[in-house]
């Protein structure tokens, strides 16, 4: 049976490993490591499909360790624990050539899982390679996390899936004696997402019945089905993609709303919850200096509820556009921060007794609400007093923003409270 052609290429060496150069280049970390023969226990973090088996196995190799593999998909805690026993049978105890436990998909362990790893780790038995595609800080616990070096795998770029296409056509076995041509290979970069391993099944698939193939992108796209955003509603690429929307919008970029807009909508997020986001961002970040952009963001958020997908795109994407048209205060975001930072250094400050409320004889004869001035009573219903409690008077905790609406604000405040707020 033959494998299949990623299989079939996958690298042996660090010289053939390509990308990765701040790992496995000439400087890079893992090559020091290597060098030194000291291999400490590690996360591997990035993407699917850029090679964190295939550098995990190199270490190995080049390191002449003993290789164990797990996939936390169908390994348990018995499992683990019968790896650990073989390991510490092949070389004993803290030896320079400890095994090493390649773990894939280490963040689908469970807590009990990854406290059964803790003691061998920590006592040398094993050294732990881990794979993951999310972010370790949420998915792996504290202790293992603190016993481990991350290291960051980034995706391939274009000129790294080029490269791994023209080995495919000169050094594998099958595909060498074929006739093939790269005409066009955008669409085949594209369906793969920066996937090697899926851009090597497609690109077999692709030439598998022909001896001579020209690779175009009508070809692809005839041949290979619409390709799938990569999207994880639970991981660290949703809150990624929904913090990029909310700062376009924030930085008054339509078009970067928009696009981050789609990815999220083609990655089947949940319409309520962008909504949702952009509800808060229009009190957070628009604040008074518009405030229909609230109104507004509340309408689309009852709306996508009532209505749906796929429908719901419309009024979400005229509201983010809206939004990020606006003008922008975080004015009142900054106030309400200010003001909590204040108490909890302050505690619990007395109200004013003329600011109680006095439904009582008892209370009124404690002066409970006296010399309080009903502001309606007075012109423009308004009257000079005091409503901060004694230690805090005169604070300011709301400057007003450097926009049309706000300049009126801070015009009023002028006229109403002098220089008792310095407005």
């Amino acid at each position: 049976m033959n494998k299949p052609l990623a299989e079939r290429i996958r690298p042996k060496t660090l010289n053939d490993y390509i990308s990765q150069q701040h790992l496995v280049g000439k400087n890079g970390v893992l090559t020091e490591h290597i060098q030194r023969g000291f291999i400490p226990s590690l996360i591997l973090w990035g993407p699917p499909g850029i090679g964190k088996t295939t550098l995990a196995n190199i270490i190995a190799n080049v390191s002449n360790r003993p290789f164990y593999t797990l996939s936390a998909i169908n390994s348990g805690v018995n499992d683990i624990r019968k790896v650990i026993e073989n390991a510490k049978k092949d070389t004993g105890l803290f030896t320079t050539k400890n095994p090493i436990l390649f773990i894939d998909e280490i963040h689908r362990f469970s807590k009990s899982q990854q406290d059964s790893l803790l003691e061998a780790v920590e006592k040398g038995w094993i050294t732990l390679i881990g794979a993951t595609t999310e972010n370790p800080s949420f998915e792996v616990i504290p202790a293992l996390l603190s016993r481990c070096q991350v290291y960051i795998l980034n995706s391939f770029d274009k000129n790294d899936l080029i490269a791994l296409l023209h080995r495919a056509i000169e050094k594998d076995t099958i595909i060498s004696k074929k006739n093939i041509t790269l005409k066009e290979t955008d669409a085949l970069l594209q369906v793969s997402g920066g996937d090697a391993r899926k851009l090597l099944n497609i690109f077999e698939l692709l030439v598998a019945s022909e001896d001579n193939t020209i690779i175009t992108n009508n070809l692809v796209l005839s041949k290979i089905q619409k390709h799938t955003v990569r999207y994880d509603k639970t991981g660290e690429q949703h809150y990624n993609i929904v913090s990029a929307f909310i700062k376009s919008i924030r930085g008054s970029d339509p078009n970067a709303a928009v696009y981050w807009l789609a990815r999220m909508i083609e990655g089947g997020e949940d319409v309520t919850f962008i909504a949702r986001r952009m509800l808060i961002l229009s009190s957070e970040d628009i604040g008074n200096a518009n405030p229909t952009a609230f109104i507004m963001a509340n309408n689309t958020f009852q709306a996508v509820a009532t209505i749906g997908n796929p429908e719901s795109r419309i009024i979400l994407s005229q509201c983010a556009v809206y939004l990020a048209n606006s003008a922008k205060s975080n004015t009142s975001y900054v106030a309400i921060k200010k003001a909590q930072d204040l108490v909890k250094k302050t505690g619990d400050l007395s109200v004013p007794l003329h600011l109680r409320n006095a439904p009582t004889k008892l209370m009124k004869d404690l002066d409970y609400g006296k010399k309080y001035q009903y502001s309606h009573d007075y012109e423009d219903n308004f009257v000079f007093q005091e409503f901060l409690p004694k230690e805090i008077c005169n604070t300011k905790f709301y400057e007003p923003g450097d926009n049309q609406r706000e300049k009126l604000f801070r015009n009023i405040l002028k006229k109403r409270w002098k220089n008792k707020y310095d407005y």
